[in-house]
């Protein structure tokens, strides 16, 4: 009788390694940066009319931002409103029309380059100014601590900060429209050998009240964007103090690109909507 064959031992499975996490695709990371822009913007509009408002904290960030854009709005605005009537100038008095400088220049100060001006220097100056600010506080801590405390970063410190800009923006583009205008007729009248009759006939002919009133939207809007877009970067920077530099220069160069895109959507919907005075 023959013996059994020896059993061999099982051996165990060599268990394998797990696979390294995958990267994140980078094809997403700016839709998920526009979802958070964009869920910011709407916390913000809801905590606006919700209590506590911060007065004091808007009332020094109001200050703050006008202190600092005020004097370079007004000297800015000058060759601004200068370059533009030179310009319409040159073209109307080559068309033979020179009686409709004013009105022309005049209507692409208040309605083109006064919101722009104001919201590129608030952008420029508070609002590089906010994002340092959160950015410097977050990576001290502070706003997680404060979250810890049950007290809202949004409703504490980005809010006053949002409606300051937008007040702000909308008080400094009366004032830039006015200066840009001003220094519109001083050139024309100095340097073109305007009349100053047909700059202003020119200017009540064309020129209408809902003009003032898509600036001081335009504005409005523009300091909202300028206020979260810098909100946005201030909260979320990375790396220490190199990230919240990074975060400032993101800020303003988002800024300026959401801007110029508002502003051309704003314009056609405006000038489809109002028709021209006199059309």
């Amino acid at each position: 009788m023959t013996a059994p064959p020896p059993v061999r031992p099982q051996t165990p499975p060599t268990p394998q390694a797990p696979e390294p996490p995958r990267p994140p695709l980078r094809v997403l990371a700016p839709l998920r940066e526009t979802g958070k822009l964009f869920a910011l913007a709407a916390a913000v509009t809801r905590a606006i009319f919700r209590r506590p408002f911060q007065v004091r904290e808007f009332i020094e960030q109001f200050w703050f931002i006008a202190s600092v854009t005020i004097l370079p709005a007004a000297l800015v605005s000058i060759p601004f409103g200068a370059v533009i009537a030179l310009q319409v100038g040159s073209l109307t008095e080559q068309l033979g029309a020179q009686s409709f400088t004013g009105g022309a220049s005049v209507l692409a100060v208040i309605q083109q380059a006064s919101p722009l001006i104001v919201a590129l220097l608030i952008s420029g100056a508070g609002g590089s100014a906010i994002c340092a600010d959160l950015g410097s506080r977050k990576i001290r801590e502070e706003l997680d601590a404060m979250e810890v405390m049950g007290v809202s970063p949004v409703q504490r410190l980005v809010v006053p900060r949002v409606l300051a800009t937008m007040s702000v923006a909308v008080l400094l583009n009366g004032l830039v429209s006015v200066v840009g205008t001003l220094g519109g007729y001083f050139f024309n009248v100095i340097m073109q050998n305007g009349t100053p009759g047909a700059y202003l006939s020119s200017f009540s002919a064309l020129a209408q009240l809902p003009d003032l009133y898509i600036s001081e939207i335009k504005a409005l809007i523009f300091g909202f964007i300028a206020g979260i877009v810098a909100a946005h970067r201030g909260l979320g920077p990375r790396g220490g103090p190199k990230g919240v530099g990074d975060a400032v220069n993101q800020s303003v160069v988002i800024t300026f690109l959401l801007l110029f895109f508002v502003n051309t959507v704003l314009t056609a919907v405006y000038l489809q909507i109002v028709p021209p005075k006199g059309g």
